[in-house]
């Protein structure tokens, strides 16, 4: 019954903001047509369609928004003013009561809150679709106190997620039954990305353990802060880390006040993005203005602060060198071989013309190249890639895509502290190292380096293995030998009587042709 009556108000959502224009003009079916003119009827929809889409998923509630947040990333499906709307979407929730997040806490710890935290402000500092934020302080084991920040798990978050998330499922195997463009979009496999992203969230320990990862990471570059874990408070509905205080990144007045250099601010925050991605392969992959700070205390002056680990990205190694040879095709403009890597890698289908996708490609990159660089947008020229590769039936990866988007935020967040940053001069040192890196001779040695102690532990049992080899198998090479000879003369003997025989075969044609002859004249 509760599925039910959650099925109708989303229904009747989707009716009161227009959503169904949105779909039910794509269906193949007549009926859903003249049901979508029915509907219409008395409804006043001049805001824009991705507007009315934001609205209508923040009136769903928390899950809707994070599908939001979530979708706004998949730029290479959704129609560019929809996915722009989508990208404004906050987590702007009502937080819990604070009794519950005491509750909470003292169900994870088995202890009173009291014996955890000197002190504890019950008042939430933020909250969030998925959790919220208290401050507190907390008494180590060597009896100093340090100022932390307790991140809380909403409670009841599985069972209403797993709600939703059965009539997103049934919604998408509608839409794509039914629906024109269904397949291309892929709402399923959509749903089942979203599935992911949410149950990585809800499990607090793996944001924990990917902050420590990326301190550690990021230690001796002096250009972030990431808060502290104290592993043992950290459970998988509460995490308990190091209190980081600063200005947000939004605020500019309030950072030029303070005197920071927003030029090395600007271009600080590239080299943090391009050394998690082009170093690492371990990138924060949330980096909108809510979770960046800028630090305000004087040994960590101007430094940025990250904060909210829920969605990090990775690449592989072969990730890594795809890429490394796509950027240098790209400065070399090198259309066909961007489009070749495309074909090689499996994306695209092995039956693609490689001249049509060259040809695609080279309408997405050339426009570029007579811009100044500091106009030039990276993310953007990915996003545009995305899109036309759509008609290629490219299948884009997902650690790609979360890849675009971070590189869209940090673009878009480095022009707005300097509207002059040039970011292909920031990034140039970066990628050129990381082709080095990736293709050249330094690879070669790195490679050579990390074999060396397999190579050096084989190296002692070499002489003895084959000693043993050559001892043990010298009969059996023998016979095997012998046995090759005899195959060898059977073989030369069967291609003999084949050589015979049509031999015999001609000269008997040649027989019959000349009896013929003779009787006709």
């Amino acid at each position: 019954m509760t599925r039910l009556l959650r099925g109708a108000y989303i229904v009747w959502i989707v009716l009161r903001y227009g959503l169904d224009g949105l779909v039910l003009t794509s269906f193949q079916k007549p009926w859903l047509r003249v049901i979508a003119r029915i509907v219409s009827i008395g409804r006043n929809l001049d805001a824009p369609r991705g507007q009315r889409l934001r609205e209508a998923l923040e009136r769903l509630g928390p899950i809707f928004v994070k599908f939001g947040q979530v979708l706004s990333t998949r730029r290479d499906l959704l129609p560019p003013d929809i996915a722009d709307e989508l990208a404004k979407l906050q987590d702007r929730v009502p937080p819990f009561p604070s009794d519950v997040a005491v509750a909470t806490i003292e169900r994870a710890f088995r202890k009173p809150v009291a014996q955890i935290f000197s002190e504890f402000e019950r008042v939430p500092v933020a909250s969030a679709s998925i959790a919220q934020v208290h401050f507190a302080r907390l008494r180590g084991r060597d009896g100093q106190e340090r100022e932390v920040a307790v991140k809380v798990l909403r409670p009841g978050m599985l069972p209403a997620i797993e709600k939703d998330l059965s009539l997103m499922r049934m919604m998408a195997g509608w839409v794509e039954g039914l629906s024109s463009d269904g397949k291309r979009l892929k709402p399923r496999e959509v749903v089942a990305e979203f599935d992911k992203y949410l149950h990585d969230e809800l499990d607090l320990v793996r944001e924990a353990a990917s902050a420590a990862q990326l301190r550690r990471n990021m230690e001796g570059l002096d250009l972030v802060l990431i808060p502290e874990m104290f592993w043992d408070y950290c459970q998988s509905e509460v995490i308990v880390m190091e209190r980081m205080k600063g200005i947000p990144i939004s605020q500019t007045a309030r950072l030029r006040e303070a005197g920071v250099d927003m030029k090395k601010l600007a271009r600080d925050g590239v080299t943090i993005f391009f050394t998690q991605v082009f170093r690492d392969g371990f990138f924060h992959a949330d980096m909108h203005p809510g979770n960046i700070f800028v630090s305000t205390d004087p040994a960590t002056f101007g430094r940025y602060i990250s904060l909210d680990f829920g969605i990090v990205g990775t690449l592989t190694e072969y990730d890594k060198e795809y890429l490394a040879q796509n950027f240098t095709a790209f400065f070399r403009r090198d259309y066909k071989r961007v489009a070749e890597l495309h074909i090689e890698s499996g994306w695209v289908p092995p039956r693609t013309r490689v001249d049509e996708l060259e040809s695609a490609i080279r309408s997405v990159c050339e426009p570029y190249f007579d811009r100044p660089l500091k106009e030039i947008s990276l993310g953007m020229v990915l996003m545009r890639l995305f899109q036309t590769s759509r008609r290629f039936h490219v299948e884009i990866q997902p650690q790609l895509v979360l890849l675009q988007k971070t590189l869209l935020n940090i673009e878009g967040l480095g022009r707005e502290l300097d509207p002059e940053l040039d970011l292909w001069s920031t990034a140039k040192p970066f990628l050129e190292k990381w082709m080095a890196d990736q293709i050249g001779p330094r690879r070669l040695l790195e490679e050579l380096k990390n074999q060396a102690p397999r190579y050096a532990k084989m190296l002692p049992d070499l002489p003895r293995l084959l000693h043993d080899y050559l001892k043990h198998n010298a009969g059996s090479q023998k016979r095997e030998l012998e046995e090759l000879l005899i195959e060898q003369r059977r073989t030369n003997r069967l291609l003999q009587a084949l050589i015979y025989a049509g031999i015999g075969f001609a000269l008997g044609l040649i027989v019959i042709q000349m009896v013929i002859r003779f009787q006709l004249f």
